[in-house]
């Protein structure tokens, strides 16, 4: 079995997680609760930031397999923006560094969000 830290495969990262479409009402759901108590998507939580990006990522990893580049481009944009919103995150309320980091493209961001996710998840199921 390949350790899905050091595998190739992107989608690795996303082995043993909720299906995208939970992962989709699971966001929305955080987004409507956040509306209704009066706040917006900035005092969301981390772990909101994680799964949407995760989401993203994921759907992005399989439009890219599945359709030509130009198709699946902005499924990729979109993966990007929500990726460098959960580094912003970080940078803002974890510490997180970016001088000198290797978090400095769309697919770095993307990248660091896959890691994020294997660490978040693996934590959260043991």
């Amino acid at each position: 079995m390949t350790d899905a830290a050091h595998s190739t495969d992107p989608a690795a990262a996303y082995a043993g997680a909720p299906h995208i479409a939970s992962e989709i009402l699971w966001v929305l759901r955080q987004v409507r609760v956040a509306r209704s108590f009066g706040t917006n998507d900035t005092e969301q939580s981390r772990e909101f930031w994680l799964r949407k990006a995760a989401v993203f990522d994921r759907i992005a990893i399989e439009e890219v397999a599945i359709y030509t580049p130009q198709v699946a481009a902005k499924a990729v944009e979109t993966a990007e923006a929500a990726a460098r919103r959960l580094v912003e995150y970080d940078a803002t309320h974890n510490g997180l560094s970016l001088r000198g980091s290797d978090i400095v493209t769309g697919e770095d961001c993307r990248a660091y969000v896959r890691r994020e996710y294997l660490d978040w998840n693996r934590t959260r199921l043991h």
